[in-house]
């Protein structure tokens, strides 16, 4: 029997539609109760749409990922909630320390930026422990941007439960999920905007990145190519990209902040 991990770190979406790149746009609804973050979905989620699948990171023309990625956002005046979806036969992961280079896992990330200029944004990664890496970015590294990793967002909340078994390559999983709550305080910078109001749109994406793995001595092992290097990740998102690259703002979708229905 498949048995349900459940692991802790404190540290109506409506979309339209689009063609292959045009930035996805979603309304995040209001609640006026706080979300407890402890990975169930209960009442406040269930009011709310599940948003289309996640697809190739260039373009939804791509063909889709095999398993299934898929989000719902809420937001109240502290947090933005987020509760991420992910199907997966193999759930594995490695890393447990905080700001631990997170995608070298299989992982969940979100990109937010409360300004919609690309400068000062934040990126949150999330992997099956439980890790978190979260940091700032000033600007895009093709801009000369730099990662800011001391950047903390204080009182963030995640939780993630397990369809299956963590680690275990001997038998098949079903899934992950993610539940985060992101406080919109650890966001405030100086002359920036951090707290949105009713009305309020913020360029964001989600992505999820998922190595192909092999099966070495009962352990989980990323795949490598005849010459010994790991082969490039998958990069599955919510909004596409146009390129192999999250870190390109303006290709972001957007989420609109509205009133509780």
């Amino acid at each position: 029997m498949k048995k349900r991990l459940l692991i802790f770190a404190l540290c109506p979406l409506f979309l339209f539609g689009q063609t292959a790149n045009e930035p996805r746009q979603c309304d995040v609804n209001f609640v006026n109760t706080p979300i407890k973050i402890d990975g169930q979905v209960d009442e406040a989620w269930e009011s709310v749409s599940w948003s289309p699948d996640f697809v190739d990171i260039v373009s939804s023309s791509q063909p889709m990922p095999p398993y299934r990625t898929r989000i719902k956002l809420l937001w109240d005046h502290s947090y933005l909630y987020l509760l991420a979806d992910m199907e997966e036969p193999h759930i594995w992961a490695t890393l447990k320390k905080h700001d631990d280079i997170v995608f070298h896992d299989n992982d969940f990330e979100l990109f937010i930026d409360p300004n919609n200029d690309g400068l000062q944004y934040f990126e949150i990664e999330v992997n099956p422990f439980n890790t978190v890496f979260d940091l700032l970015m000033n600007k895009p590294y093709n801009k000369g941007g730099n990662m800011d990793a001391s950047w903390n967002s204080v009182g963030f909340q995640s939780a993630v439960v397990i369809d299956g078994t963590l680690n275990k390559p001997t038998d098949t999983d079903k899934g992950w999920l993610v539940e985060m709550a992101i406080p919109f305080a650890s966001m405030k910078r100086p002359g920036r905007v951090h707290q949105p109001q009713v009305g309020d749109s913020w360029r964001a994406n989600f992505s999820r990145v998922e190595w192909d793995t092999d099966i070495v001595d009962g352990k989980y092992i990323i795949r490598r190519n005849a010459s010994g290097k790991k082969l490039p990740e998958h990069n599955w998102v919510w909004s596409p990209q146009g390129a192999i690259n999250m870190h390109i703002p303006e290709k972001w979708g957007y989420i609109h902040f509205k009133a509780a229905k």
